[in-house]
């Protein structure tokens, strides 16, 4: 969450933080960086639109008024409205349904400016989101050289070459966990993100091609120029890198003499990608990346994101207009209808917490949103009943992250009645104050089209910040990224609940060939098999070198605690537990 921390990206979604992190365009839930980024921001702004899916089969009633259909909105219509009645009052709030989301009752609506005014006067719709424009993130400067070799790797020893660098996969014993009971292919984990570079070499073995699915169109405005003449990327591709990084850290090949390995190598992944290449995620995609994931027989989901425009959702916001609060309210209804459809088709949803550093239990202000455009954002008074979507809605495990000496990351949001779980997604700084070292970092797949389109490495191929690492063995080279946040967290535990379907899961007649097991169960393994962590000695914990707004207060017992939830996720003892 890109307020005041350690390390951010400009305007996005995404919940990353890391110096030297790549892609200049996202994470808006990351502290401010150490170093700049290293993607030029695109030069120009424009609307942003829901991608033209095709509409509903029903007639479309004729709509009223002549006001220009210039702008797009998502629309939640009133529980038990059918899809009909609700196209009815969408045509006469002078708006047309370009694209239905009949499973949860929400569609995308072309309209002139004037459509939620209109729209408010009618008793089918529940609510309206707009698409505003984006902002731009401000220009970056590029890397400088590093000295030759630094970040790059070329050799064939070892089953695993860079697990001497993933101190995040030591602390929760993943790779035991893998000796004793590996990640099945009938498992499905959905990486509901920015996209996956399925081409990845430590990737393309997991990587599910034709259950994959793009649900964004690339707006030139914000996200830079299309890639492909119909601005819709092909799902091998991933032009943020946040869902690529993320999809090592669940699934990279493990045992196979190249690169890294991931907690549960063995497993299926399935790129759902529901945000933009600026980091930044609409209601219509997730809520579609949802429900498609429920159709499928996905088994487990991770959402290192939140909803935008608004990092708090307040229904009844004392500070907003009532516009901004029928918005924030249909944002709620929206995504807690898809959470509940892929909740019921049996996927375990996993949520990054945030990087705000915020007790969750007690937040006051919101200073960020609505986070486009760029000057939108104002102060705004916050409480508890305001919901970060997805991760505060109900049956969505939420982690925090932990660093490398095993104290809450500084960054990391909390709460004693929030945090389901801690997980390693590693920090700039130790809590001692020593850093910055890429070494307290996590390291994961990244896309070299993107490595090399940002300047991270150069004409030869190698890095130029220690914050990347090339890997070569013959003719066939990687590369992989630093990175910290509850981003990086989150797929930690989305992996040892993969384990811990695999183990205990079982035939899935719904879908054959794959493996099923209740939410419920695999929240239950998780939560029961996770180690304990006491709050610090002192309950109000002070970082060395960061401001007051980082001291955090932990509370409760070390069973369960604002800082920790139920404890460190830990991959041996979920696959050990009695199922």
């Amino acid at each position: 969450m890109q307020r005041s921390g350690v390390v951010a990206l400009a305007t996005a979604a995404v919940l990353v933080t890391g110096v030297g992190a790549a892609v200049a365009r996202h994470d808006r839930k990351d502290p401010k960086p150490h170093a700049a980024p290293t993607t030029a921001a695109p030069t120009s702004a424009a609307p942003t639109t829901t991608a033209p899916t095709p509409a509903p089969t029903s007639a479309k009633p004729t709509p009223v008024g002549t006001t220009p259909r210039d702008r797009v909105f998502d629309v939640v219509y009133v529980a038990g409205v059918s899809m009909g009645a609700g196209e009815v009052a969408v045509a006469q709030a002078g708006g047309e349904v370009i694209h239905a989301n009949a499973k949860v009752g929400v569609v995308t609506v072309k309209a002139g400016r004037d459509f939620v005014a209109r729209a408010r006067k009618q008793s089918a719709i529940y609510g309206v989101v707009t698409n505003r424009a984006v902002g731009l993130p401000p220009a970056v400067e590029k890397h400088r050289d590093a000295p030759q070799g630094v970040g790059s790797r070329r050799s064939n020893a070892g089953p695993d070459p860079l697990a001497d660098l993933q101190w995040d996969m030591d602390v929760i014993h993943a790779p035991q966990a893998r000796k004793a009971h590996g990640g099945k292919s009938g498992v499905l984990v959905a990486i509901i993100d920015t996209g996956v570079d399925g081409t990845h070499p430590d990737l393309a073995a997991a990587y599910d091609k034709d259950l994959s699915r793009n649900f964004v169109t690339d707006y030139p405005g914000a996200d830079g120029p299309c890639e492909t003449p119909t601005c819709v990327d092909p799902v091998t591709a991933d032009d943020d890198g946040h869902g690529t990084h993320v999809a090592g850290t669940v699934a990279s090949a493990a045992g196979d003499g190249f690169g890294m390995a991931g907690v549960a190598s063995g497993v299926r992944l399935v790129g759902l990608r529901a945000g933009q290449d600026s980091g930044l995620f609409f209601l219509m995609p997730t809520v579609d990346a949802l429900t498609y994931a429920g159709d499928i027989g996905v088994d487990v989901a991770n959402m290192s994101y939140y909803v935008d425009p608004w990092l708090f959702n307040c229904p009844n916001g004392i500070d907003d207009t009532a516009d901004e609060r029928y918005e924030q309210r249909a944002l709620i209804e929206g995504v807690r209808r898809a959470t509940e459809y892929a909740y019921a088709k049996g996927v375990t949803l996993v949520a990054a917490a945030g990087n705000e550093h915020l007790d969750l239990d007690t937040p006051r202000t919101d200073t960020t949103s609505p986070d486009f455009p760029d000057t939108a954002a104002r102060l705004r008074r916050v409480n508890a009943s305001c919901l970060v979507l997805p991760s505060e809605l109900p049956h969505v495990i939420q982690i925090s992250a932990v660093a490398r000496d095993g104290i809450k990351a500084d960054y990391s949001d909390y709460g004693l009645n929030h945090i389901t779980v801690t997980a390693p997604g590693g920090s700039t700084y130790l809590a001692d104050g020593s850093g910055p070292d890429p070494s307290y970092m996590t390291l994961s797949t990244w896309p070299a089209a993107l490595a090399k389109a940002d300047g991270s490495v150069g004409p030869n191929g190698r890095p130029r910040t220690p914050y990347v690492v090339q890997y070569c063995k013959g003719t066939t080279c990687a590369y992989y990224r630093y990175l910290t946040g509850t981003s990086m967290a989150s797929p930690h535990a989305a992996g040892v609940a993969a384990m811990i379907v695999s183990r205990f899961g079982t035939a899935d007649p719904a879908h054959p060939g794959t493996l099923r097991m209740d939410p419920a169960r695999v929240a239950a393994l998780l939560r029961g098999s996770a180690t304990p962590k006491a709050c610090p000695s002192s309950a109000t914990f002070t970082y060395p070198g960061r401001n007051a707004d980082y001291t955090a207060t932990c509370r409760g017992t070390k069973e369960h605690n604002g800082f920790y939830g139920d404890g460190l996720v830990d991959a041996l003892a979920a696959v050990n537990a009695k199922g």
